[in-house]
C-alpha cells in the first residue's frame, strides 16, 4: 500500500514542500512506497517553489479511504483534515504545531513534534546522515520551507537551528538566501488574482476561543497596500465565509514582512474587543497596526481573547 504524506487544508510553502520531502525519504531512503499529496490548491509562494525546483505539484485530494496508510506533516488539528482522517491508518506525524488531541490512530505511531520554526527543519534532522543524499529539487523546498516559515529569520518562532540547517542548505545549493527569499516574498505578494473569500481563506487556521469559534486569517507579504486597498470588499467577504465555514467570525492579520508588524482588519465591535484584550491596542478604525507581531503560532493565537 502507498503512503499518502499530506499537510493541512491550505497549502503553504510548508504544507507543500514537507510532503514532497518526507515522500522522497520513505520511497529512497526507507524503500517504503509514498507520495505526497494536497488538501488544496497551494498558495502562490509554493507554486513559485514548485516551478523554481522544478517539482511536480502533488496531486489533489479532498478526503481519504478507509484504512489508507497516511503521514501527516506540518499540523496535528483534525479541523485542518479530512473530516474522515480518523477512517484512515495514521502511521506518523511531524508538526511544529501545539498539541491539539482528536485524532485516531489504529495502534502506537511515530509522533515528532519538536518546537522549531518549520517542519522541513525537523526532517532534516530525522533523516541525520541520509539528509546529504537528497537531491537539488529536495532540498530546494526543505530551504523554502525554512524560509518560509521563519520570514526569512525574521519570525519569532525562528531559532537558531532553523538558521543553521537553511544555511547549510543554501550552501549545498549556491542559493544567495536574501536574494532567493525576496523572490519568494515577491511571489506570495502577488494576490491579484484572487477573490476576497480565496484570500480570507488562503492562509487560515480555525480556532476556538471562549466558546467563538474564529477562522484566523494570515496573509504574509512584502506590498501590504495590494491586500489593505480591499479591506472594504474583504470585510463585506468575512460575513460570507464565516458562514459557509461554520465560524463566528474571519480574523484577517496581514503581516507586513518587511516592517516586521501585522495590520488587522476591525470590521465590527467584537474584532474591536479581541485587539484590545489581545493586543493592548487602541483601536479608533477599521484598522489597527500591531508592531512586532509576525507570528500567528507564537504571537497571536496564545494571545487571542475576547
Amino acid at each position: 500500500m502507498t503512503t499518502q504524506v499530506f499537510g493541512h487544508k491550505s497549502p503553504d510553502t510548508d504544507s507543500t514542500g514537507s510532503p514532497i520531502i518526507w515522500a522522497w525519504y520513505l520511497n529512497e531512503i526507507k524503500g517504503e512506497a509514498a507520495k505526497p499529496v494536497l488538501l488544496g490548491e497551494p498558495n502562490t509562494e509554493a507554486a513559485f517553489m514548485l516551478e523554481r525546483w522544478n517539482l511536480d505539484k502533488p496531486e489533489i485530494i479532498s478526503g481519504v479511504a478507509e484504512g489508507a496508510a497516511v503521514v501527516i506533516v506540518d499540523t496535528n488539528n483534525p479541523a485542518e483534515l479530512p473530516a474522515d482522517i480518523n477512517d484512515a491508518d495514521i502511521k506518523a506525524i511531524i508538526d511544529h504545531h501545539k498539541l491539539v488531541g482528536g485524532l485516531e490512530t489504529k495502534g502506537p505511531i511515530d509522533i515528532t513534534m519538536r518546537p522549531l520554526a518549520c517542519t522541513a527543519t525537523i526532517m532534516v534532522d530525522l533523516m541525520g546522515d541520509d539528509a546529504a543524499k537528497m537531491p537539488t529539487a529536495i532540498k530546494g523546498a526543505a530551504l523554502s520551507c525554512i524560509l518560509s516559515d521563519t520570514l526569512e529569520f525574521r519570525s519569532p518562532t525562528t531559532t537558531a537551528h532553523d538558521k543553521a540547517v537553511a544555511e547549510k542548505l543554501a550552501a549545498d545549493l549556491g542559493v544567495d538566501i536574501a536574494a532567493y527569499a525576496s523572490e519568494m516574498f515577491e511571489a506570495k505578494s502577488d494576490v491579484s488574482a484572487f477573490s476576497d473569500a480565496e484570500l480570507l481563506r488562503m492562509d487560515s487556521k480555525e480556532y476556538t476561543v471562549d466558546g467563538k469559534e474564529f477562522r484566523v486569517s494570515v496573509l504574509e507579504t512584502t506590498a501590504p497596500k495590494l491586500v489593505l486597498d480591499r479591506k472594504d470588499s474583504l470585510m463585506a467577504a468575512m460575513v460570507d465565509v464565516a458562514a459557509e465555514d461554520g465560524a463566528d467570525q474571519v480574523l484577517l492579520f496581514v503581516v507586513d514582512i518587511l516592517n516586521e508588524e501585522a495590520t488587522l482588519l476591525v470590521p465590527n465591535d467584537l474584532v474591536k474587543s479581541v485587539a484590545e484584550k489581545s493586543f493592548g491596542a487602541s483601536v479608533s478604525g477599521d484598522t489597527v497596526v500591531l508592531p512586532g507581531i509576525m507570528s500567528r503560532k507564537k504571537q497571536i493565537i496564545p494571545n487571542l481573547k475576547i
